[in-house]
């Protein structure tokens, strides 16, 4: 079959690169399609050469302040038209990616989330800017909200197939665009994530993921700026210098990169565990470190309920406050958790089970 990969655009690396990378991996001659792409930002993860087009929107500029170009994503994804060249057209991401314009293609669409800030704009846009400054762009917002969503709806349903990456987005996919999916969860690579050290000789706790606004690594820093216990927070991200300026305590490091797979697992397995806030779609960090046999401490909404198990692999808090990561991290430190019997807890996320789902659906339509 000839197959092309759309992704929504390519100028950061997290969670959604690497289930890209994966599945590279499994189709190796599929074309890449994107709406922008810096090698720089990615870490060179994705050659050149892979990428067949971008859209006229792929100029430095726009890469490094994207945001302020949403009104014309639409539009500009609409402009790549795949016409007939493919059998299967695949579609990753959490917005754009399944709007590309084709003709005759088996189209299945790997959904992060439906377009958070058209279906969501109050929790993402309050929490972006602070519920005043909200307040003074809501109704200049508005117009461009209501014409996102209406875009977001009817791209919603040109995929032939939709897949959620969890139960969560599921039930979003079904609300917002009246659809049912299949659900097949993000993969892990478990050869390269797995516990090395024993628990009880692990000695920091452990933050990672983009610096941004809804990640709650503010709440993390307050919580430790009292509990001054040995903190290191891993990523880059618009947040880095508030939080820097936020920090008060000695024991907290930042981190911008590690360079490879084996240096993550050797930070995972250091860990005493993961703080994890936020509510998040998946959740591929969290999976990570379990699969190093670090627990979790998570907010209990999004897809953590999906991967935490309390008390066993993980301890969930109630609420988005720092006073209730105290509290955990204070539990946690009086727990004897076994490494190897967490890790043990995320196996189902796998690689090779993921490479099988894919593959089964796709098999499933030729």
């Amino acid at each position: 079959m000839k197959i092309a990969l759309v992704y929504d655009y390519l100028n950061q690396y997290g969670g959604g690169e690497r289930v890209l990378e994966v599945l590279i991996n499994i189709f190796p001659q599929a074309d890449i399609y994107t709406l922008f792409f810096d090698s720089k930002k990615t870490f060179n993860k994705f050659p050149e050469k892979r990428i067949k087009q971008t859209s006229f929107l792929n100029k430095k500029i726009i890469s490094a302040n994207h945001h302020f170009f949403i009104p014309l994503m639409p539009k500009a994804i609409e402009s790549l038209n795949l016409k007939d060249k493919y059998d299967l057209i695949l579609s990753i991401g959490a917005g754009y990616s399944k709007g590309i314009t084709y003709h005759g293609s088996y189209h299945i669409s790997y959904c992060f989330t439906p377009l958070r800030y058209a279906w969501e704009p109050t929790n993402y846009l309050k929490n972006k800017f602070g519920p005043k400054k909200y307040l003074f762009l809501k109704p200049i917002l508005s117009p461009l909200i209501y014409y996102l969503r209406n875009w977001d709806k009817r791209a919603g349903q040109k995929p032939d197939e939709i897949i959620s990456i969890s139960n969560f987005i599921a039930s979003k996919v079904k609300k917002y665009y009246r659809r049912q999916s299949k659900i097949i969860y993000p993969p892990v690579n478990t050869r390269k994530f797995y516990p090395e050290i024993p628990y009880k000789n692990r000695h920091y706790f452990l933050a990672v993921g983009r610096l941004i606004h809804y990640k709650g690594f503010d709440l993390i820093i307050k919580a430790f700026n009292e509990l001054k216990l040995p903190l290191k927070i891993l990523g880059r991200g618009p947040e880095l210098k508030k939080l820097r300026k936020l920090n008060k305590s000695s024991q907290t490091s930042f981190i911008s990169y590690l360079a490879n797979d084996e240096e993550m697992r050797e930070i995972y397995n250091n860990a005493k565990a993961l703080i994890f806030p936020q509510v998040e779609d998946f959740g591929l960090v969290a999976v990570e470190a379990l699969s190093c046999g670090t627990p979790v401490i998570a907010y209990h909404a999004g897809g953590s309920l999906e991967i935490i198990e309390n008390r066993k692999n993980g301890l969930f808090i109630k609420d988005q406050t720092s006073e209730s990561i105290i509290e955990a991290v204070n539990q946690v430190k009086e727990m004897e958790f076994n490494s190897s019997e967490i890790s043990k807890t995320v196996q189902k996320f796998s690689e090779e089970k993921f490479k099988k789902e894919i593959l089964k659906i796709i098999n499933g339509f030729v």
